[in-house]
């Protein structure tokens, strides 16, 4: 059977390694980002640079899209000027964004309308997973459209999950990164009454690893905060954004979320301080920075 020809847009921290994969399996891929220069190691992998939105995604079967929010994600696909306006009928969309419940049902109300298939397929484990394409994806939307994508699916990703109707796939995403970041925030407390208490740091992680206690941000994210540059491959934004959709969700539902909110609170604090841009762990230099000491094991007996 042959493949269908992908167009991807935003080639960024998660795009870029999605898209290397899916040109590295054979797919006849095209990309296009604003920064052509996060398209460059893919054209040289064999992948097509497009000069516009447009001239990516016409005539092409599948598009895939991972950009950073939902208001990114209304522009590229809305508009006159917008995907949906130049997609052949029976082309599916694949968006692999972390983006709002709302307008996710938007866009595919749009694209039914169009007779388009439009995925959410909102994908976690961070940028070296991606990589490796061992992402978990959750996907909703149409069971007959995710049956036939499934190959691209199995590219990029190790779990892949169909998790129902479209805005799903948005819940399930966020709810695992709100006790991604709940977890974020609380490591640095468990390190610090550790590195305080005079036990070795590197004692204090492995006794983490080895309890009840343990999580996917122990195992992944301390060497981050260890080494002192926090996990610059997720941003101070991006966690405030994602914890606003979270909240929104709950708040959709009819109730609130007194985690969610007091993280949301801790992230936004450390945006204010640090700047948006600054890596994700910079939660956890706001408590450094309170204590006087950092989580560096060479440095453990220092206060």
């Amino acid at each position: 059977m042959n493949k269908p020809s992908l167009a991807f847009i935003g080639v960024g921290n998660m795009g870029n390694p999605m898209a290397m994969n899916l040109v590295k399996a054979g797919y006849a891929v095209t990309v296009f980002d604003i920064d052509v220069a996060k398209t460059k190691n893919l054209q040289t992998a064999g992948a097509s640079v497009a000069a516009s939105l447009q001239q990516a995604v016409q005539n092409t079967d599948v598009v895939m899209v991972s950009l950073p929010g939902p208001p990114q994600v209304a522009q590229v696909m809305l508009g006159d000027e917008g995907v949906l306006s130049h997609l052949k009928p029976g082309t599916t969309v694949i968006d692999t964004t972390t983006s709002s419940v709302e307008l996710i049902q938007q866009l595919v109300q749009l694209s039914a309308q169009k007779n388009i298939e439009y995925l959410e397929a909102p994908v976690t484990n961070a940028v070296d997973f991606a990589a490796l394409g061992r992402l978990s994806i959750f996907v909703g939307g149409s069971l007959d459209a995710f049956e036939k994508c499934k190959p691209i699916f199995e590219v990029i990703g190790e779990k892949i999950f169909h998790v129902g109707k479209a805005g799903n796939g948005a819940t399930v995403k966020l709810l695992t990164n709100l006790l991604w970041f709940v977890s974020a925030a609380t490591i640095g407390e468990a390190l610090m009454l550790g590195a305080k208490a005079d036990i070795p740091l590197n004692t204090v992680w492995e006794a983490i690893k080895s309890s009840a206690g343990n999580s996917w941000v122990a195992e992944h994210d301390v060497p981050s905060i260890f080494a002192g540059h926090y996990d610059p491959s997720f941003s101070l934004a991006l966690c405030c954004k994602d914890l606003g959709l979270i909240n929104d969700i709950a708040h959709s539902q009819g109730y609130s979320l007194p985690m969610g909110a007091h993280a949301l609170a801790l992230f936004e604090k450390a945006k204010s301080v640090y700047g948006a841009d600054a890596a994700e762990l910079h939660v956890v230099k706001l408590l450094e920075d309170q204590v006087g000491h950092y989580l560096r094991p060479a440095a453990d007996t220092q206060s």
